[in-house]
């Protein structure tokens, strides 16, 4: 890892692993995101030549906007994908009574501009698969998921960007200060993994009629 994220290659490591977490998740992409931006923290540099620096790598600010971005198109390819499943995909989320209710759930909050949830499942552990997935098998618009995709993936970047960095500016960039920022986005995790698992409200009774 120390070398890896001494080279321009981490970028491309953590937005393939970023992309390819809303199907495999699995993969650690919160883990190299915080690793990269606390060896970003201690200044780690390219050098091109004898005493000549050519940039520091990972820069923050290219490392925020590596892992924003490669979130967001994660998200809309489960989204497409979901959307042309076809039947058997949605025979496959009707036997999953997580993915029902979580499509249900969000097809409700879309519809009241109220696609935080979309946000908030991006920090949960296959929140965001549920979600993505689960908004192209209920054919929710684009118009409508994207922004919040955009906005999750900003949030949880700038807040895993921010574990690791200052977490390394405040604890050093050792495995301390990497284990800490690890824990609290853990944390996040969970407490967004509660709210997401979390039943719906139950829909209110129709006025009586006479």
């Amino acid at each position: 890892m120390g070398a890896l994220t001494g080279s321009p290659w981490i970028y491309a490591v953590i937005a393939f692993c970023v992309v390819m977490d809303v199907f495999l998740p699995v993969l650690p992409s919160g883990v190299l995101v915080i690793t990269a931006a606390t060896a970003a923290a201690a200044g780690s540099t390219t050098v091109v030549a004898a005493g000549q620096v050519a940039h520091q790598v990972p820069d923050i600010l290219a490392l925020l906007a590596c892992a924003a971005t490669a979130s967001v198109l994660g998200d809309l390819a489960a989204y497409r994908l979901a959307w042309r499943g076809g039947a058997r995909l949605d025979r496959a989320i009707a036997r999953s009574r997580r993915l029902t209710t979580a499509q249900e759930r969000l097809g409700a909050a879309l519809s009241r501009g109220g696609g935080i949830l979309v946000v908030i499942a991006r920090f949960a552990p296959a929140g965001r698969s549920v979600v993505s997935l689960g908004a192209g098998a209920a054919h929710r618009k684009v118009k409508e998921f994207l922004p919040w995709s955009v906005l999750a993936g900003v949030a949880w970047a700038g807040y895993s960007v921010g574990l690791g960095y200052f977490g390394g500016q405040l604890l050093g960039a050792s495995w301390l200060g990497a284990a800490v920022s690890l824990l609290a986005l853990f944390v996040a995790g969970s407490l967004a993994a509660m709210f997401v698992r979390r039943p719906a409200p139950a829909p209110a009774p129709a006025p009586a009629t006479t």
